[in-house]
């Protein structure tokens, strides 16, 4: 018998699970560390692996995307700005699902946890992200750079330059289009000899991570990564019936069916762009146009980041119940139209929820400190949001296609795809 891609994912995650169980259990402290780091060895290179193709193929598939398109830019912003309100609608849906299950559970109510002094360094710094650097480098000073820095947002700026100006080519243009399309395909054909890769990855982050914090890490904190969990499974529900309203539901089920190997990769390596070429492959199976998928899904991994945004608000009031600190209902509010803000364009920060959380928890007088107590179990929690992102990502694409390939028919002109 043989098994497809999902089935070793799933068989390298629990043994990734036993085997850092293990080690952890008949191995000292010193040895566990010194396995988990040379496990890291095979996740670093799968995920370097990973960032080597993205950047080339968002480059290719959206140039060739919007080329296609003959230059039409009213179409451009018109999908640009459906996917914009896709995008912030199920953001403000993301946030009040974590408000609501973390003031029900209080998670951090009673805790009784060593509380870290005040003064103590959380460890991550807020630098990263400013919204001065944030709108200044939307535009990429060079594209090598851009691609070499695998700055997502950047690349899809340029691309959708290079794009129109393509289209308005005409003839001139057409070896460039192909080349373009070319470069896609090539991609592709590189994720197919990186995907081979995946299960060993997903092995070594599990036992690595298993090994060196023990089982015992998820049992202190159950209650709280049961409370995110369950408004997570809240969030994947709200964003598969909002997309049900728009593309039926059983396009929904045919959809899950197609983005489930990108879904557990994603959950299995904690990383959403471990996931990314297989979620565009899934798309097309799926019969959304390339044009589509390849605008919106750059955008969405910018913009879109549900999983995480929630985890920033569900973090943010569990860190507050930690220390006894009650924040009003008005102050509740106010930092969740914070994080709708400053959540938006930080893919590309390193550990990019923990940095959100540290520069949100001084503005309602919390200490950033409190952050040290979830460091600890923040990559099964990462694990979670990563792949909820990919749901949130994969549905906000299939509702845009529907709605332009409608107005496509409405408008007499041929369907893309159904």
């Amino acid at each position: 018998m043989r098994f497809n891609l999902t089935t070793w994912i799933l068989v390298a995650l629990v043994l990734g699970l036993a085997v850092g169980g293990y080690v952890n259990l008949t191995q000292g402290a010193e040895q566990a560390r010194a396995f988990a780091a040379s496990l890291t060895i095979i996740t670093d290179v799968f995920l370097r692996l990973i960032k080597m193709i993205i950047a080339p193929l968002v480059l290719g598939a959206l140039i060739s995307g919007i080329g296609r398109m003959g230059g039409d830019v009213a179409a451009l912003s018109r999908i640009g700005g459906r996917a914009i309100a896709w995008f912030i609608a199920t953001s403000i849906g993301a946030l009040l699902i974590g408000w609501a299950t973390v003031s029900f559970f209080q998670p951090g109510v009673g805790l009784q946890l060593p509380l870290p002094p005040a003064s103590a360094d959380s460890g991550v710094s807020t630098e990263a992200f400013t919204f001065r650097r944030f709108m200044t480098e939307l535009v990429p000073t060079s594209i090598f750079d851009a691609l070499a820095r695998n700055s997502i947002l950047q690349v899809v700026v340029f691309s959708v330059f290079a794009g129109i100006a393509l289209a308005r080519m005409g003839e001139k243009g057409r070896v460039l289009q192909e080349g373009a399309e070319a470069l896609m395909d090539l991609m592709l054909i590189v994720t197919g000899f990186v995907m081979k890769v995946a299960p060993f990855a997903v092995f070594a982050a599990v036992a690595a991570t298993i090994s060196e914090r023990g089982l015992g890490v998820v049992i202190t904190y159950g209650k709280f990564m049961g409370g995110f969990y369950v408004a997570l499974l809240g969030l994947i529900a709200l964003n598969l019936l909002a997309c049900s309203l728009v593309i039926g539901m059983q396009a929904v089920l045919r959809l899950v069916k197609e983005i489930r190997d990108p879904f557990i990769l994603a959950f299995s390596t904690a990383s959403s762009e471990a996931a990314y070429p297989r979620i565009l492959a899934a798309l097309d199976r799926f019969g959304i146009p390339n044009r589509i998928s390849s605008f919106v899904l750059p955008l969405g991994y910018s913009f879109n980041l549900d999983g995480s945004m929630m985890y920033c608000v569900f973090a943010v009031l569990f860190i507050a119940q930690a220390y006894g600190i009650e924040l009003t209902l008005f102050e509740q509010v106010a930092m969740m139209a914070m994080l709708l803000i400053t959540s938006k364009g930080i893919a590309g920060v390193p550990r990019a929820s923990l940095v959100v959380i540290a520069a949100t928890l001084p503005v309602f007088d919390i200490p950033v400190a409190g952050l040290l107590l979830i460091l600890g179990v923040d990559h099964f929690l990462d694990m979670g949001r990563s792949a909820t992102n990919v749901v949130g990502n994969a549905v906000a694409s299939a509702a845009v296609a529907q709605w332009e390939m409608q107005r496509e028919e409405r408008e007499g002109r041929p369907a893309v795809a159904e």
